[in-house]
């Protein structure tokens, strides 16, 4: 078994005037390499938190999180930046593309913070944005495209650096049905294609659905941990699709 992700008894609480609220209380779980995990939860249960840990952007209060044997909570501020800029992808609900770039130019950014230099950086930009439909679209700015299409933007930019994780929180709460169902599958078609490990965190069971394993969360504890069983089904589906 080829764990990515370890995470044992993990601890957050935030100090709110004299009050204390517990947001994570002792979570616990592990991520194989290439699976496609969801985090569910309603508002509230801890998950947005839980995501925040795993990103390296909160410490935690108590517990340890090993990416790669890596124990990033004890890491530096500049050492944790560097951490993500090498190995996470996000895929964010509100696109957060950069307004005043093109579609090439948000793709290749994140190649910028790993120093590849500029030809190599539109190369992978274009092979991208073709490989999310958007060929077309390559010198478009956010504002000249739909959200879906910006949505696939933001999936060519999380995966163009070849991440070991991709976070994608809350992907699709900005897009109509249809487009969400492309959105979830093509982000499943990236995530298999290269084998990257991909945590979904969302409230909603319709977008769990896509994932390999679902995560349950309630006021920040783990209520259920499950395969699901009918994701080779719609991984299947997504396949013929992509043909």
């Amino acid at each position: 078994m080829d764990i990515t992700i370890s995470v044992r008894n993990l601890v957050k609480i935030y100090k709110v005037g004299p009050e204390k609220v517990v947001a994570l209380a002792g979570v616990s779980f592990d991520v194989q390499k290439g699976e496609i995990c969801c985090i569910l939860g309603t508002s509230g249960s801890g998950k947005s938190t839980l995501l925040n840990m795993l990103a390296g952007l909160e410490k935690p209060t108590a517990g340890e999180i090993l990416i790669d044997g890596t124990s990033i909570g004890k890491l530096s501020e500049k050492k944790i930046t560097k951490w993500r800029q090498q190995n996470i992808g996000f895929v964010f609900q509100s696109y957060n593309l950069i307004p005043g770039l093109t579609a090439l130019e948000n793709v290749a950014m994140p190649l910028v913070f790993r120093g590849v230099n500029r030809r190599r950086r539109k190369r992978l930009a274009q092979v991208m944005l073709i490989m999310v439909g958007l060929g077309r679209r390559m010198r478009h700015r956010a504002s000249q495209m739909s959200g879906g299409q910006q949505q696939r933007v933001g999936i060519a930019r999380a995966f163009v650096s070849s991440p070991r994780i991709v976070f994608a929180d809350e992907p699709t709460g900005n897009l109509d049905s249809r487009t969400t169902k492309d959105v979830m599958e093509l982000m499943v078609k990236m995530s298999k294609k290269h084998n990257h490990s991909l945590i979904l965190v969302t409230h909603d069971s319709q977008i769990a659905a896509y994932a390999d394993r679902i995560i349950t969360l309630s006021d920040g504890m783990v209520t259920s941990d499950r395969r699901n069983e009918k994701a080779g089904i719609q991984n299947l589906h997504t396949e013929r699709i992509a043909k």
